[in-house]
């Protein structure tokens, strides 16, 4: 898996993930990335989803973790543009319930502005 992230304002990350987000390795790394930018005081993520291809049950506990870490430091994260297989997977685990998801970057942008 493929990560990018980029500095959207004073507290907002966006995270781009490329691949497969099955947990486990990439999930360590990736936390040890997001723990680096919450100590830094980005309190907000956005997790653009457009190309990630699979995402298992150990892929699904990152993203928890992940939403965990961010609303204890007081913040909070969305999803943007996940494909239409990784949008039937929040529906049957009812997470579409617990994650924000958006269109687009700028949507997910504006959400944390207002």
């Amino acid at each position: 898996m493929k990560v990018n992230v980029t500095i959207a304002s004073k507290s907002v990350i966006i995270l781009t993930l490329q691949g497969d987000l099955i947990g486990e390795q990439s999930g360590i790394g990736l936390l040890d990335l997001l723990n680096d930018h919450i100590n830094d005081g980005k309190k907000n993520l956005g997790i653009d989803l457009s190309e990630v291809r699979y995402m298992n049950s150990s892929g699904i506990g990152v993203l928890i973790t992940i939403l965990t870490k961010f609303r204890n430091a007081g913040g909070d994260i969305v999803l943007i543009n996940p494909s239409e297989q990784i949008r039937k997977l929040l529906v049957i685990t009812k997470l579409n319930s617990i994650f924000k998801v958006f269109s687009t970057v700028e949507e997910a942008e504006r959400f944390f502005i207002n």
